[in-house]
């Protein structure tokens, strides 16, 4: 893989990221949450467009290589992984890789954090290497709820929007049937090898039936799966002191870059929840609907009507995903939790109300901060034994969420913890996470813990 000197060509960010035509391209998807990925690749395939889950962290170094440090640790990661994954090709195809062929799958977001340049800044990267230069990247964002508009035939891209949001809400489910019977498993592994069959098996039931919008089919392969799942408990092992998880998404969802901390955490006698990823779906539709609202209510007092007919426009749009977004994630978690006592979910809405109340934060600055440090507060006062605050190291919105939730969490009495990354280890992590798991247990034994 020749490289030349890396030279800013500011064109190719209007041409080389954004919306592009799928069809007929491979599709190349970073892998973040383990299931969620998976699941939401073979919801692509479902629609005919050839999407793969890049292999992750094996090319760390090149990561490290193309990067300065100042960057956060998700940038490192995928920035490692496409240029891993495309060294790959190349020597597997020589002289017949054709660079147009593949599209690498990198939303962003806006606001303050880093995330929102990670597109621009891997396409200088990708610009560097001349057999490179044309591999677009494929960029959705949260200015518009991560509309899929462009990406497919018009005719198409609500059913897969559809069809992507229903694989992260069934994802989000296998992950928590994992956590919940893995602490409680009759051997070990069981769990974790039943798991990774289930993943299989729904990923052929997306696949088969996604575009087709049958997801009655494929929820009645999620619950034979979770019926199965649920014969993995033994129930002669005493009930643990359950964990929240919040933070940022890429970090708390992505096992290697958080040093499978859910793994560590159960091994020291806990039972663990992680913030979901449609938590942060939910947040970017439930952000640009109030936003639109925002809009119209000054663009009235202007008195705009050209301003406030796209405004309510945006209101029908963002108001219609909110609805069907909550519509199909109760719907499928009512079905799992009548067979399982797996962790319900966080609405957006009600975090938001936590922020108003209590004067701790403002949804107008964005950023996780938004969903972690109410889901914080709302953990505490479920009832779980301690929250774990997973980010990468230096990441401004975490770095916030810790340094108000502190104070409130002593003054809650539940033990807290904040766990931030890079790829790097600690020496003092285990030390940390020991001694916060000896505070959970005793705020175990004083208050016990809520029922799911």
């Amino acid at each position: 893989m020749m490289r030349s000197e890396k030279v800013i060509d500011f064109q190719s960010f209007t041409e080389n990221v954004g919306r592009f035509d799928l069809r007929g391209k491979t599709v190349l998807i970073p892998e973040m949450a383990g299931i969620g990925s998976q699941l939401l690749a073979a919801s692509f395939r479902g629609f005919g467009i050839n999407a793969k889950v890049m292999e992750t962290c094996k090319g760390l170094d090149l990561g490290k290589e193309h990067t300065s440090g100042k960057e956060c640790y998700p940038c490192q990661i995928t920035t490692g992984d496409i240029l891993y994954f495309l060294k790959k090709e190349q020597a597997r195809l020589g002289v017949g890789f054709n660079p147009r062929d593949y599209v690498y799958f990198m939303p962003e977001a806006e606001g303050p954090c880093r995330f929102g340049m990670y597109n621009k800044y891997q396409r200088i990267v990708l610009d560097s290497f001349p057999a490179l230069k044309n591999v677009r990247i494929g960029s959705i964002t949260t200015k518009d709820g991560y509309s899929l508009e462009g990406i497919i035939e018009r005719q198409r891209v609500k059913d897969l929007r559809k069809g992507a949001y229903f694989s992260v809400v069934i994802s989000d489910i296998l992950d928590r049937l994992l956590w919940r019977i893995r602490p409680y498993e009759k051997e070990p592994g069981m769990a974790d090898n039943f798991i990774s069959k289930a993943m299989h098996v729904m990923e052929g039931a997306f696949g088969k039936h996604v575009a087709d919008k049958n997801f009655g089919k494929i929820l009645d392969r999620m619950d034979e799966i979770i019926k199965e799942g649920k014969m993995i408990i033994d129930p002669t092992v005493a009930e643990k002191p359950l964990i929240g998880i919040v933070g940022e998404i890429y970090l708390r969802s992505h096992s290697q870059a958080n040093q499978d901390i859910i793994r560590v955490l159960e091994r020291y006698g806990a039972e663990v929840v992680n913030a979901s990823i449609a938590e942060w779906v939910n947040y970017t539709t439930y952000d640009g609907l109030r936003t639109a609202k925002k809009g119209l209510r000054l663009d009235m007092k202007q008195f705009r009507p050209d301003a406030m007919r796209q405004d309510i426009e945006k209101i029908m749009g963002f108001g219609g995903e909110m609805f069907y977004q909550k519509l199909r994630q109760r719907q499928c978690y009512k079905r799992a939790r009548a067979l399982l006592d797996i962790a319900a979910d966080h609405d957006a809405g009600h975090l938001e109300g936590i922020l108003r109340k209590e004067d701790l934060y403002n949804f107008d600055a964005g950023t996780e901060a938004c969903l972690s440090i109410p889901g914080i507060i709302e953990y505490a006062r479920e009832g779980y034994n301690g929250v774990v605050n997973v980010y990468p190291f230096t990441c401004m919105p975490s770095t916030v969420t810790s340094a108000i939730v502190k104070p409130l969490m002593n003054k809650m009495r539940t033990p807290y913890l904040d766990a931030p990354y890079d790829s790097t280890v600690q020496p003092g992590r285990e030390t940390a996470v020991r001694t916060f798991m000896y505070q959970a247990h005793q705020h175990f034994k004083r208050h016990g813990r809520k029922a799911h």
